[in-house]
């Protein structure tokens, strides 16, 4: 029944593969449901609440990604736009948390709406291929930068960043990867699974035995910090949101923004997964596309009805893929992980950052592979992959790497006189990109 559901043969793995890289997939993003809910807590979401809501919409919006779409990708509250919607619409914008629900239960609407009409999948299509293969680069180096800073490896230091110090977290963050290292080049089944479990253990005994986890782990000088195994779920939230008072005209540059800043991250993860992991079809675009973004759509939708901030692919997704997953089993496993933590949250915090960090990094050189497909002579082609490449890592943004790369490229071609090589499509980016970054940078 697995079999032909998913179509393992035709897809070149098995039920074990699948359930292997399901379980790799989660736990290499399993830190939203201790991380989201510390965000939204500041934009008056009660930290039960929004952890509740973090683990029903991952776990629905994950199998539904398996089951409809049948891609291995990990859909949880975004990383990053969660940030935005706390710290810039609730606090700085001054917009009830009740209200910014309500804008993104208008920008999930739209969203789904752009999806099920097929215009989303028109505007991949018309994202140039040099900047498809930069997103999957840049994304990989994004990925292998979370992974050092998580570990506390790579920190903020004059001018700009540095390498931290070498102490009980940095040292167990370097055995850790070393250990991985070798079990991937050995061609360890499990390899990223059997990593993380290692470095768990190896980060057990700091702040108990020796070292100081303080500076990465929120003040708290132990870094595995848990108390007990259950936890009862908070539905407090659910149907909060205010959708009638969202339409004021003053909310809505919130719904615009938020719709497409959650529209190019999206896009971004789905284009670079899919061009490092080979997961297209036979035109070449991201596969079952249509059906992954009307999943990521209800993401956005669902998560104002549960009361946390969108949903969105996970660029995690890619630790999964590179352990062997290839169809819609490996979320649908990974999705079924996130449900036992409505009721036993406190066992996320077993498995601290600096755990997955090693992991985190080795997904970049996965990543980085595409990279020799890039016509490096042709600067044309070169400067706008470049910019999208290394300033998806450096802005900590997956939309600000995109944005860049396209308007870049656009206006390289109109300067060369090569406008008939601008799809159509592309204009529709750019235009609603400009107005994106007018309205952040408050030109708008």
């Amino acid at each position: 029944m697995l079999e032909k559901f998913f179509q393992l043969k035709a897809n070149n793995t098995r039920i074990q593969t699948e359930v292997l890289a399901g379980i790799t997939t989660f736990i290499a993003g399993m830190y939203i449901i201790i991380v989201n809910p510390a965000i939204l807590v500041d934009a008056g979401i009660p930290y039960s609440a929004s952890l509740t809501a973090t683990v029903v919409l991952s776990a629905l919006t994950t199998i539904g990604m398996g089951l409809y779409a049948k891609n291995p990708i990990l859909m949880a509250p975004g990383m990053g736009i969660n940030a935005y919607f706390t710290y810039t619409v609730v606090q700085v914008m001054g917009v009830d948390p009740h209200i910014a629900l309500g804008a993104i239960f208008w920008s999930g609407i739209v969203f789904i709406l752009l999806s099920v009409f097929n215009i989303r999948t028109h505007i991949i299509q018309a994202i140039p291929k040099t900047i498809r293969i930069a997103g999957a680069v840049g994304i990989g180096l994004f990925i292998a930068l979370i992974g050092l800073v998580n570990s506390g490896f790579i920190v903020a230091k004059a001018p700009l960043t540095g390498v931290g110090e070498i102490n009980a977290m940095t040292a167990t963050f370097l055995l850790g990867l070393l250990i991985s290292i070798v079990l991937l080049v050995k061609k360890s089944k499990g390899a990223f699974i059997i990593g993380i479990v290692i470095t768990t253990l190896l980060a057990w005994p700091i702040g108990r035995w020796y070292g100081d986890a303080s500076a990465v782990n929120h003040g708290l000088k132990t870094l595995i910090n848990w108390d007990g195994f259950y936890a009862a779920p908070d539905f407090s939230w659910f149907f909060k949101m205010e959708i009638l008072k969202a339409l004021k005209y003053t909310y809505i540059p919130v719904i615009f923004t938020l719709l497409f800043v959650d529209m190019f991250d999206s896009i971004t993860t789905f284009v670079g997964v899919a061009e490092a992991g080979n997961l297209k079809d036979n035109n070449g675009d991201p596969r079952n596309i249509k059906q992954s973004m009307i999943v990521d759509g209800f993401a956005t939708f669902l998560g104002s009805i549960f009361g946390t901030s969108p949903g969105t692919a996970y660029i995690e997704s890619a630790a999964g893929i590179h352990e062997g997953g290839r169809t819609g089993l490996t979320a649908v496993v990974a999705g079924l992980l996130f449900l036992p933590f409505m009721f036993f949250s406190p066992l996320a915090e077993l498995v601290p950052s600096i755990a997955t960090a090693p992991v985190l990094v080795l997904v970049g050189v996965f990543m980085a592979g595409p990279l020799n497909k890039i016509q490096w002579q042709n600067l044309e082609e070169a400067i706008p992959a470049f910019l999208t490449i290394v300033l998806i890592p450096l802005t900590y943004s997956l939309t600000q790497g995109l944005v860049y790369g396209l308007l870049s490229y656009t206006l390289i071609k109109l300067v060369r006189g090569k406008a008939n090589e601008i799809p159509v499509g592309l204009y529709f980016i750019d235009i609603s990109a400009l107005l994106m970054l007018g309205v952040e940078y408050g030109i708008i």
